[in-house]
């Protein structure tokens, strides 16, 4: 597992700059900054709205004396989406967007759920009272 983060945490970042790179010599560099700003104030703005919308959800299921899971999935995926959104690069840009939007974020609500069963079977997630 550690080398496999090892891994991403150096390609990952490489990929990014020589995307920023590319980027810049085919539209210009002040464009590519203007476009990786937007980008952030965007994602910043969209985890914001979803966020709250999440939140409002998971208080009305609490009223009704249901636990929140799906909203606590939702929040644990738009908040990724949003620190992804705020990271300069457009790879994290994408994978933001998608965590972020309702429409696409339920393919990592799935495998999320599956990680956090797996965890808690094996003994290496606990949840006390």
């Amino acid at each position: 597992m550690f080398r496999w983060l090892v891994l991403l945490m150096v390609l990952v970042p490489a990929l990014e700059i020589w995307i920023l790179l590319e980027t810049g010599r085919l539209i210009g560099g002040w464009q590519t900054f203007a476009l990786i700003v937007v980008m952030g104030f965007a994602g910043a703005y969209l985890a914001k709205r979803e966020g709250r919308r999440v939140l409002e959800y998971a208080r009305m299921e609490m009223s009704r004396g249901i636990v929140p899971t799906s909203s606590i999935l939702d929040g644990i995926c738009i908040f990724a989406g949003g620190l992804l959104m705020l990271t300069p690069g457009f790879l994290s840009d994408a994978l933001g967007i998608v965590l972020v939007f309702p429409g696409t974020r339920f393919f990592f609500k799935g495998a999320l759920l599956k990680f956090i069963k797996r965890k808690i079977d094996r003994g290496e997630l606990r949840f006390f009272r």
